[in-house]
């Protein structure tokens, strides 16, 4: 069996990881400037949760979106990526409309809404298409900013979730 496999198997003695019992509490942020970054997402709204330094070589900063269960981190040490490197960070709300209207109120660099006129079009500018989803299907419908140092962030409006979620 590879690493990549996966199976229904466990060690004898083992708990059982139930459904649910796996939540994604925080994304790693790289960023060039961490009080640029810290600045930026306080300007957002979001709340800071921590701001801890130890020294000159370590400093976390945490903060979280509004109503969100996950937050973000970044700092001094603490990723090996390059800055502005996250990709397609996707924040859900239920009016992408009014989300855009209050990323622009805050000084964002916020794209027009737009909808995929080809599988894949939300990751890439090309096949994106101006305006909501038809009908305002719920799923898409997208907005698109990034953070001072390229940090890629997707709207998406979901006003009816999908069976199993």
């Amino acid at each position: 069996m590879s690493s990549l496999d996966v199976s229904s198997e466990r060690p004898a003695g083992s708990p059982l990881v139930k459904a649910g019992d796996f939540n994604l509490e925080v994304v790693v942020l790289a960023v060039s400037d961490v009080d640029r970054a810290k600045d930026f997402y306080e300007g957002l709204g979001w709340r800071l949760d921590a701001d801890i330094a130890r020294g000159e070589d370590f400093r976390i900063v945490q903060l979280t979106p509004p109503g969100s269960a996950c937050s973000i981190q970044f700092g001094t040490n603490i990723s090996s990526a390059a800055p502005g490197s996250a990709r397609s960070l996707y924040l859900v709300v239920p009016d992408i409309a009014a989300a855009r209207e209050e990323l622009l109120a805050r000084g964002v660099d916020v794209s027009a809404v737009f909808h995929e006129g080809a599988p894949g079009a939300r990751f890439h500018e090309a096949g994106r298409v101006a305006g909501p989803a038809p009908d305002h299907s719920t799923y898409g419908s997208f907005a698109a900013f990034s953070d001072p140092d390229g940090n890629g962030w997707l709207l998406q409006e979901i006003t009816t979730r999908l069976p199993g979620r």
